[in-house]
């Protein structure tokens, strides 16, 4: 089963990680919950929550940008 959520970028920061030698990208999240009548279906169907990830890939990910995360059970 998948569960389809919509987040918003609020902010990216950058900072040295991994002994200094790499740029890392941390880019942080909130669920949507107005804005659009999507936004508020997604809100009303999906859990509700923050996110935070990193990267060492730059420009993935942009402030006021909306993504989707997909969350599928991993059979094991």
């Amino acid at each position: 089963m998948t569960t389809r959520c919509k987040f918003e970028c609020v902010a990216v920061t950058k900072r040295k990680g991994w002994a200094g030698h790499l740029l890392v990208h941390d880019a942080e999240f909130q669920a949507v919950f107005s804005g659009s009548e999507e936004n508020k279906a997604f809100f009303a169907a999906t859990p509700a929550g923050k996110l935070n990830v990193s990267t060492v890939v730059p420009n993935i990910f942009e402030p006021g940008k909306a993504y989707y995360l997909d969350i599928t059970e991993v059979e094991l």
